[in-house]
């Protein structure tokens, strides 16, 4: 049997997210397909069928498709479901919004977030804010599984020249409609692909200073901004900066944590960062039990002398 992968794309380019599920569906065992559902998706299609390791395409196009409801997509993986032992997307907003309902109608358990596969049937996912891992056997003739991206390397974007398929597309469920999208434009890089990541919390004190202190700094790594629930909370940063249980899960090559005391809740997002870098007052924040490297001073004083010294 195939695994199936759900391309996650704008109908134009594929999100990075597909590269490290692609990844995760090889070592699950069998061939690996990806189904691009959209509308005017032919280049999504092609950059698909670029990926290192993806045997075939399948390309549903139709207008109902064009921005990705999650009733539809759902209706279009079931109906080729059966055809494959697993199917897998990232664990995005979009993964999240569609594999839920596909694995209802199928009748099965989804699996949740992993970060390893053990065999075809075997999985590893962690729980508990990510204090402890699980490991999760499943009999299910499908398994629906979402996959932590930070798991998993990406899977070559080149390279590949597998076949591309256009199928039927099923017709529009009537479960709801595309009203309007509003999106954040940003000259930084994406925070959940960022390979550096300078984030803020409560310590921050204000919006004022948030952005003051930190953008300086993200301007000269050339780093994405993020935030702890505490900060978002209190207004300092936007919703889609948040990183940690109940935001983005985020692993950078360099995370810088400002003024993050560590809650639990925070460190499930970023702990799998390669090198962690914290600023912080108290020499008894737990995020200093995390981090690579810790400096225990004022982040006021601290952080634009390190703008400074950076150049």
């Amino acid at each position: 049997m195939a695994a199936l992968v759900i391309a996650e794309h704008d109908n134009a380019s594929l999100k990075a997210g597909t590269l490290n599920t692609v990844t995760a569906a090889a070592k699950a065992g069998g061939e690996v397909h990806v189904l691009v559902a959209g509308a005017n998706c032919d280049a999504a299609a092609q950059a698909a069928a670029q990926i290192g390791g993806v045997a075939r395409v399948l390309v549903a196009d139709a207008a109902h498709l064009a921005d990705h409801l999650a009733e539809n997509v759902a209706a279009q993986v079931v109906a080729i479901a059966r055809n494959y032992s697993h199917v897998l997307a990232p664990a995005t907003a979009f993964g999240k919004n569609v594999t839920p309902r596909a694995a209802a109608l199928l009748d099965v358990a989804q699996i949740s977030e992993i970060t390893s596969v053990e065999s075809a049937d075997t999985f590893v996912r962690p729980i508990y804010a990510g204090n402890a891992m699980a490991t999760v056997q499943s009999s299910d003739p499908v398994k629906v599984i979402t996959v932590r991206t930070t798991g998993f390397d990406a899977a070559p974007a080149t390279g590949g020249s597998a076949a591309v398929e256009k199928i039927d597309a099923v017709g529009d469920s009537g479960l709801s409609a595309f009203v309007s999208r509003e999106v954040a434009k940003s000259d930084r890089p994406e925070l959940a692909g960022a390979k550096i990541v300078v984030s803020g919390g409560r310590g921050m004190g204000s919006n004022e200073s948030f952005h003051g202190v930190l953008e300086p700094l993200a301007d000269k790594l050339g780093a994405a901004l993020g935030a702890s629930r505490a900060a978002v909370d209190a207004g300092y940063a936007p919703n889609d900066w948040q990183v940690g249980q109940t935001g983005k899960i985020v692993a950078p090559q360099l995370y810088v944590a400002v003024g993050i005391s560590g809650a639990i809740q925070h460190l499930a997002g970023m702990k799998d960062s390669k090198v962690i870098v914290a600023i912080n007052k108290d020499e008894e924040a737990p995020i200093f039990g995390v981090a690579d490297y810790g400096l225990v001073a004022d982040l006021f004083k601290a952080v634009p002398e390190l703008v400074e010294k950076l150049g």
